[in-house]
């Protein structure tokens, strides 16, 4: 028995090895089978899917939606435009430190695997099954970059399939780089933020190389689920989303865990900012906008378009800041209107609280929302929004006598701070980064300043308003005002073109113009209600005399006057077929007046005004350029080529010509601006222009302490508009002051004291380092001396005798009796009135 049980314990022991051997053998043909299956269906699943995926080709050439972009005409970023904020960066423009952070929170292994992490996959699943939810995916960075480029993002198996596949191929395409350098530019972060580069600039207002360690682990956080973790809306969240960014920064030893503590405790700062540029000119970023809408389509804003404006930077920055003091000092003239709001302030407002305070309360140009904390005797002390506690002191406040309702007085100066403000109180203010602020308010009045280049054309500074964010209406292109006296120099050179001289006298007395029985009368006055008699015409101009201009217009005839002034660019449609002309009553933009008085500053030519010199497509191709007629006085004079030999003369006048605007070549006949009035008639009215600023209306202007500058005031009844138009050679520059509701800017107030400052602030800046140079005196000009009373030639023994410019062909008479025709004293006229 023994022996028995001895022969069948081996077979039991042979049968058990062989039952074994064949469920392995079992399990292991089902495996072969299913991964056969399986390798079958991804094979099946390939081909099927295969005309759905992208080819290499077409990987390697993936376009984005990229900004709109316009600069500068030195390169100055202005603006970028489109729905997606994006930035583009190359894999080495992108700091360690943001890398690092989004290897750490997305895919530490990333330099590791194949696009598909398999040790991934099972510590997700093994975290996410302790943990009883789902905290960590198993998504790697190529495969996220796959949906977000090549892929629509819903959850369907077969778009987890195409997943799967352009990931394999994206491996085998790209590099490990090139695939983290395109992750980091196309992940959406939130608040229209494609891309680290936008992110950090929406969120912080920085560039990738500016952000701390706390501010690119927030970035890097964001993937996950950018509305849930914003930073703005959900701080809290996004805080304890950092600090697990951070803790995987250690866990990978990308950064040390003193430097992880520290940035844990540093507190969550980010808010909502708009696009960070070089030159601030928003107006010309929404021209340059619809302009290349309108030449190639909608979709142009979207494919990396550059625009090269021919803004100045410097100069913009100058009008920028000549159009925001000007309105201030406007509007402190006129009173304080008293606080914007009153909330309640906590003994103890801490700057969160006081933050949400002010939340609703928007920054306008220079003047930001601010609440008052405490009030002392002369000073104030006040939280000013996102920037911090500062101080009013008693002479950033003294003026603030309480606003007159229509028709009444300014209230009294103030007396203490408390005749001001009080705790409580939402005020807005100019501060600095110091802590010291001044009280303001927003000017209910509003400003236009452009300048332009007066050889081309070129728009080196536009300023449509005083904060663009806060009405996008542009009074550049868009207002059409009265220009008032400032078109009385159209006037006089069509007189100097037509007999008239600077000495012609014209007779500054009343008149009355008698209406046709349906209008009443019509009785002009000079802007202070006065009259002087006999006057010559440079005299009238320098005084801006309105009744010896309706008398001139009256000289000339109002229809020879009209098709003069259309020289200057004016549309005939638009101007008066009366003598209001003669006061400036055709309805005119800021940049039409300026593009006038660019005929004087250039010597006679007409330019038309352009603000884009070129634009390029999304590959750098130039799509567009301008070709801007140039105003060329040395392309005018006459070269002998006489037995192929150039004169001096000739040889000079053509190396002008061809090194004309920077060395492009010589000007063909269609790129020479026509001429519309003769170098002498412009020069004439340059001088006469250049005393309104020696000893005129614009006498302010001589803070500048330069010769070489000219220009007009323009005031209209009731001061509803006021002008000034000025330039030097180099440069054209009209200021327009008024309400966008037509409406009494008020007592006193008139071009000179509004418009001029404005103009001066930026001419100061504008005309640095520019030589101080007139324009010289052209041939077929004579000097005279004439009488100061009559006009008259006089000779030398005379005391009353001045030496005067004059046409070679328009001199005056020999005697001291001479007065023009029509300036008899209070002449009637049948000339149309309205």
């Amino acid at each position: 028995m023994h022996s028995a049980r001895c022969e069948r314990k081996p077979r039991e022991l042979f049968s058990v090895k062989w039952n074994y051997f064949r469920i392995i053998g079992a399990v292991a043909a089902c495996v072969t089978l299913i991964t056969l299956l399986a390798g079958y269906a991804f094979v099946c699943s390939f081909v099927y899917l295969s005309p759905t995926l992208p080819s290499p080709q077409a990987m390697r050439s993936v376009e984005f939606q990229v900004p709109l972009r316009v600069y500068s005409r030195n390169g100055g970023l202005i603006a970028q435009i489109g729905e997606q904020r994006r930035i583009p960066a190359t894999y080495e423009q992108i700091p360690d430190l943001v890398k690092h952070a989004f290897l750490a929170a997305e895919d530490d292994r990333f330099f590791e695997h194949h696009g598909i992490d398999y040790i991934g996959v099972v510590r997700a699943v093994l975290v996410d099954t302790i943990s009883g939810h789902k905290t960590q995916g198993a998504s790697t960075i190529t495969m996220q970059t796959a949906r977000n480029v090549f892929l629509t993002l819903d959850k369907s198996i077969r778009r987890k399939l195409q997943e799967t596949f352009v990931t394999y191929e994206m491996e085998h395409e790209f590099t490990k780089q090139e695939i983290l350098g395109l992750y980091l530019n196309v992940i959406f972060l939130g608040q229209r933020a494609y891309g680290v580069t936008a992110a950090a600039e929406t969120y912080f207002g920085k560039s990738l190389d500016e952000l701390t360690v706390a501010e690119a682990a927030t970035i890097a956080g964001l993937p996950k689920a950018p509305s849930q973790y914003n930073p703005i809306i959900n701080p809290q969240l996004a805080t304890g989303r950092r600090s697990y960014v951070l803790r995987r920064m250690v866990d990978v030893r990308f950064i040390d865990a003193a430097t992880a503590e520290a940035a844990n405790k540093q507190p969550m700062q980010a808010r909502a900012h708009g696009p960070l540029f070089d030159v601030e000119a928003p107006y010309i970023a929404e021209m340059a906008r619809l302009q290349v809408r309108q030449q190639f389509g909608i979709a142009a804003e979207s494919a990396g378009y550059k625009v090269y404006t021919t803004i100045d930077g410097r100069l913009q920055a100058a009008a920028n800041r000549a159009v925001r003091i000007g309105l201030i000092e406007y509007d402190r003239r006129h009173g304080f209107r008293g606080p914007v709001g009153h909330v309640d302030v906590a003994p103890e407002g801490r700057p969160e609280q006081l933050d949400g305070l002010v939340d609703e309360y928007s920054t306008v140009g220079v003047l930001s929302p601010a609440v008052v904390v405490s009030v002392a005797e002369k000073t104030v002390r006040v939280y000013v929004k996102t920037r911090g506690f500062a101080q009013i002191d008693w002479d950033g406040m003294s003026w603030a006598r309480k606003a007159a309702a229509a028709g009444e007085a300014l209230g009294p100066p103030p007396k203490t701070a408390s005749d001001v403000v009080a705790k409580g109180d939402v005020v807005y203010v100019v501060a600095n980064s110091n802590g010291v602020a001044q009280l303001g308010q927003i000017p209910e009045a509003q400003s236009a300043l452009v300048s332009l280049d007066p050889e081309d054309g070129g728009v080196s500074a536009l300023v449509g308003g005083f904060d663009y964010f806060t009405n996008k209406y542009n009074r550049v292109i868009q207002a059409r005002r009265l220009p008032g006296s400032g078109f009385k120099p159209f006037l006089y050179s069509a007189a100097l073109e037509n007999g008239f001289t600077p000495a012609s006298v014209l007779l500054d007395a009343p008149v009355v113009m008698e209406g046709d029985g349906i209008e009443a009368s019509w009785r002009p006055e000079n802007s202070h209600g006065d009259f002087s008699g006999p006057m010559r015409l440079r005299e009238a101009l320098v005084k801006s005399r309105n009744l010896v201009s309706i008398r001139l217009l009256r000289e000339l005839g109002t229809p020879l006057a009209i098709d003069y002034v259309t020289r200057f660019g004016f549309d005939k449609r638009a101007l008066p077929q009366n003598l209001t002309l003669a006061l400036g009553t055709v309805q005119s933009t800021p940049m039409e007046v300026a593009t006038g008085y660019s005929v004087f500053a250039n010597g006679g030519f007409r330019v038309m005004p352009y603000f884009i010199d070129r634009i390029e497509n999304g590959a750098g191709q130039v799509v567009w350029q301008a070709k801007p007629r140039v105003a060329c006085e040395a392309c005018e004079r006459p070269v002998d080529l006489g037995d192929l030999v150039l004169t001096n003369n000739a040889q000079e006048n053509l190396q002008n010509a061809d090194t004309l605007r920077g060395g492009r070549g010589p000007l063909a006949p269609d790129q020479i601006a026509e001429r519309v009035i003769s170098p002498q008639n412009a020069y004439l009215m340059t001088d006469m222009m250049a005393d309104v600023i020696k000893r005129g209306t614009a006498v302010r202007a001589r803070s500048l302490g330069r010769s070489d500058i000219a220009g007009k005031t323009g005031t209209t009844n009731e001061a509803k508009d006021t002008w000034f138009n000025g330039f030097t050679p180099n440069l054209v520059a009209t200021v327009w002051v008024g309400y966008d509701q037509e409406r009494p800017l008020g007592e006193r107030e008139e071009g000179a004291r509004t418009a001029l400052p404005i103009w001066i602030h930026f001419m100061r800046e504008a005309l640095k380092g520019v030589p101080d140079k007139r324009r010289p005196m052209p041939e077929g000009l004579v000097q005279l001396r004439v009488s100061s009373r009559t006009g008259a030639l006089v000779g030398a023994e005379n005391p009353d005798g001045f030496m005067e410019t004059f046409m070679a062909d328009h001199l005056p008479a020999g005697n001291e009796g001479s007065v023009a025709q029509g300036a008899e004293g209070g002449a009637q006229s049948s000339e149309p009135i309205f």
